[in-house]
């Protein structure tokens, strides 16, 4: 996609927020914006599942905040770079492949992709590990946010490398912990190293082929080839 089609793609999506919020938009304009979009906001300590095992006067401090906030963008790079863009040589060489190749700025914003279309797979395991990610750096999940990413945790299992039996039972420690009411020092740390041991499963995990066309091929040449034999 161009950087066009990217800057349309955010305008679209931001469009869906504005019209789910017009009826707060026309009543109550600047309470609905300076709530709905208030960063600086902490939620409650003792209904936090995440990160309750940490006393309440670090839990509500800025360090703690700015360092997970750090944790979070360092940790979506390193996966971008090592990961996501692997087979492009990594973020940084795609980025200035992009930028090198341009001519002009116009060309810059309006050139298409030289890459083939990313397959469903990789688009699905991109969304998913980076939503992961957000959930385990948030220093405040209250229950309602397990909806989040529970239809995610299957999918995230079994795109590690560990055996079935370990899935099931990281599946389980997350479900487990996510029913404690209210939750506890040792559901939340119990949470939060189950967490920790999805994503360094996901980190583990071979760099998949991101784009469809080879793979589109290869599973043909190897219904073929099976054929044949």
């Amino acid at each position: 996609m161009s950087i066009r089609g990217v800057f349309l793609a955010l305008l679209g999506a931001a469009g869906v927020q504005v019209l789910l919020g017009i009826p707060f938009l026309l009543s109550h304009l600047v309470e609905y914006i300076s709530r709905a979009f208030n960063l600086g906001r902490v939620f409650i300590h003792f209904w936090s599942v995440n990160f309750k095992f940490i006393p309440e006067k670090y839990f509500v401090s800025k360090e703690l905040a700015i360092g997970l906030l750090i944790f979070h963008l360092t940790t979506l790079m390193v996966f971008a770079h090592f990961k996501w863009f692997k087979h492009e040589g990594g973020l940084f060489h795609f980025v200035h492949s992009r930028f090198r190749d341009a001519k002009s700025i116009q060309q810059l914003i309006s050139c298409k992709p030289r890459q083939s279309i990313l397959s469903k797979e990789h688009i699905v395991t991109v969304m998913f590990v980076g939503n992961f990610i957000g959930i385990v750096c948030a220093r405040s999940l209250h229950y309602q946010f397990y909806s989040w990413y529970f239809y995610s945790l299957p999918f995230l299992l079994w795109r590690t490398q560990f055996p079935t039996v370990v899935r099931i039972i990281l599946f389980v420690i997350v479900e487990l912990c996510w029913n404690v009411y209210p939750s506890t020092s040792y559901s939340s740390l119990l949470l939060l190293f189950a967490h920790l041991f999805i994503l360094f499963g996901l980190w583990s995990s071979p760099a998949e082929y991101p784009y469809a066309d080879k793979k589109e091929k290869a599973d043909r040449d190897s219904k073929e080839s099976g054929k044949a034999m």
